[in-house]
C-alpha cells in the first residue's frame, strides 16, 4: 500500500489529503503522469498547440468533404481528356506511362519486365508526357 496525495491529482483540493491505495493503482497513476508529461513535451517540441478535434465538425469537414456536382463533372471531363491523350500515344509509351502512373511500378521494374535499359523507359515516359501535354494544349 502506498500513500497518494489527492491535492496533486485533483486541482480543486486546497489542502493535503492523503489516501492509501494499492500498489497497482499507484503504478497506474504514475504511468498516467509520465504519459501526460511526455505528451506535453511532444506538443512543445513540435509546436503543436492546436487541435482539430474540438467536436465542432471542422475535422469531419476536412476529412470527409463531399464534392459538388460541378467538381464531379470537371473531374470526369479531365479523366476523359487524359484518357483520350493517352490513347493517342504510341503503344510502348502508353504501356509504360500506364505502368508507371496507374499501376505504380518503378521505372526499374518496368525495364526489367520489358528487358530493356532503364534509361529507355525514362526517356519514353518523358516523350509520352510531352506528347500528351501537346495534345491537351490543342484541346
Amino acid at each position: 500500500m502506498r500513500k497518494v496525495n489527492l491535492r496533486e491529482l485533483y486541482p480543486y483540493f486546497k489542502t493535503d489529503v492523503w489516501v492509501e491505495v494499492e500498489d497497482e493503482v499507484a503504478q497506474e497513476i504514475r504511468q498516467f503522469d509520465l504519459d501526460e508529461n511526455a505528451y506535453k513535451l511532444r506538443t512543445y517540441r513540435h509546436r503543436a498547440y492546436y487541435s482539430l478535434d474540438r467536436n465542432d465538425g471542422i475535422e469531419q469537414d476536412v476529412l470527409f468533404r463531399s464534392i459538388s456536382p460541378e467538381e464531379y463533372y470537371e473531374r470526369k471531363l479531365s479523366h476523359e481528356q487524359l484518357y483520350a491523350a493517352m490513347c493517342r500515344l504510341p503503344e510502348k509509351s502508353f504501356r509504360r506511362i500506364y505502368a508507371y502512373f496507374i499501376l505504380g511500378m518503378s521505372k526499374v521494374a518496368i525495364a526489367q519486365a520489358e528487358q530493356v535499359d532503364e534509361r529507355a523507359i525514362r526517356k519514353s515516359i518523358e516523350r509520352g508526357l510531352k506528347q500528351m501535354e501537346q495534345f491537351l494544349k490543342e484541346m
